[in-house]
């Protein structure tokens, strides 16, 4: 059964339940009936990807016997090991690339998608359970039901399709109700990525997208064995901008990969000033044991990395810092977090292009959003002005 917990649990589990921070009405109870732990009660808490497995265990525990119990309490919203407003939506496990500098489709396999109905019963879940942002994530985003050959499923009684596109649109009408954010990560530049942009543009789902290039010169591309070009990911950029002009665009890049010339690294710093990503990442190429890559030939010499790297994050930050200088005097949705680390009299939060903000206002605003107008821009952070709501007329 599923919903309320009633009086027939013991006080000393419901007192338990309540201590670990569960509400009643965020239970859901499973019940079987387990011979060998005769008259005892197993509490098993699972987030919702393990439930399968719940049956075959209590099998394993031994046959039939009325008098014993295997319940297992899960929270609507699962498990969840980040704090109340947000959490991550996983919506499928492994990748079909087979980047050379990468370990994961040997250690987790091909691309295997969760079913639609069951991600978006997740997601509603969450939005339920109190998140106010929810971060898709996976190996490859928008590759999602590419192994399902885009298989129709089902979610609210009508058919869904396992695809990115119908699963962003989904997951924004989910959302609303909540005023609740949606932001995706490892977002390939495909063309199918198209058609989600449109949904940024009208406010479905976060303007963001995390597109993980790596880098822009095609002949290192091809030595990573990356699925785009350099010269096509501009030209998609620059589409995305043009249906989308407040779309936030973060990267991260791999400077010093085998082979690459002053020539390939000037490749990726153009595309970086072309593009202008906020925010993203720079990595020292470093060789890795049961990768392609690790047996590549022209290895970079490490101080060439090193001062490749440097001018790469320097770009980038230099980027950052001109986003940031173009917020001042605007008006941002501030998801609340936590108290401010460097003055625990202001409060932190973050804006929609995930950028933190510290600014004066009352605790309560913790786990909300607020209208804060930007005031400073600051290396790392902003300051802010938060624009309590007009009092309520008597």
């Amino acid at each position: 059964m599923s919903g309320n917990w009633d009086s027939s649990l013991p006080a000393p589990l419901s007192a338990l339940l309540e201590a670990l921070g569960y509400a009643p009405s965020d239970a859901v109870i499973r019940e079987s009936t387990v011979p060998a732990l005769r008259g005892t009660n197993v509490v098993l808490l699972s987030p919702p990807s393990a439930r399968y497995a719940i049956p075959a265990m209590a099998g394993l525990l031994g046959s039939a016997g009325p008098e014993s119990r295997v319940l297992v309490l899960v929270p609507a919203f699962g498990i969840k090991l980040t704090p109340k407003h947000y959490a991550y939506l996983k919506i499928s496990e492994g990748c079909n690339h087979r980047c050379t500098f990468c370990i994961i489709p040997s250690m987790r396999g091909d691309l295997v998608s969760r079913p639609v109905g069951d991600v978006l019963k997740e997601a509603k879940a969450l939005f339920e359970g109190g998140v106010k942002e929810l971060l898709v994530i996976s190996q490859d985003t928008s590759a999602y039901g590419v192994d399902t050959k885009y298989r129709t499923g089902f979610w609210d009684g009508k058919p869904v399709k396992t695809r990115m596109l119908e699963l962003v649109r989904t997951l924004g009408e989910i959302a609303e109700p909540h005023g609740a954010w949606v932001r995706l990560h490892y977002v390939y530049p495909y063309p199918s990525v198209d058609e989600i942009i449109p949904l940024m543009a009208e406010g479905r789902v976060l303007p963001y997208l995390d597109v993980p290039l790596q880098h822009s010169h095609p002949d290192v591309l091809r030595r990573m064995k990356r699925p785009a070009s350099g010269e096509r990911n501009l030209e998609r950029i620059a589409r995305w901008r043009e249906m989308c002009p407040q779309l936030v665009i973060r990267s991260t890049f791999i400077a010093g990969f085998p082979g690459e010339t002053e020539r390939d690294f000037e490749a990726t710093m153009r595309l970086i000033e072309d593009v202008g990503f906020d925010q993203s990442f720079s990595f020292l190429y470093s060789r890795r044991p049961g990768t392609p890559a690790a047996s590549l030939p022209d290895e970079v010499e490490h101080e060439t990395k090193q001062r490749r790297l440097e001018r790469l994050q320097e770009r980038i930050n230099r980027e950052a810092r001109a986003i940031s200088a173009r917020m001042v005097g605007r008006v941002e949705r501030v998801l609340v977090e936590r108290p401010s680390k460097r003055n625990a009299r202001q409060l932190a939060g973050r804006t929609e292009n995930n950028r933190w903000v510290n600014f004066d206002g009352p605790a309560s605003l913790i786990d909300a959003f607020a209208d804060v107008v930007i005031t400073e821009a600051m290396p790392n952070s902003l300051r802010g002005r938060w624009l309590a709501p007009a009092p309520r007329p008597a």
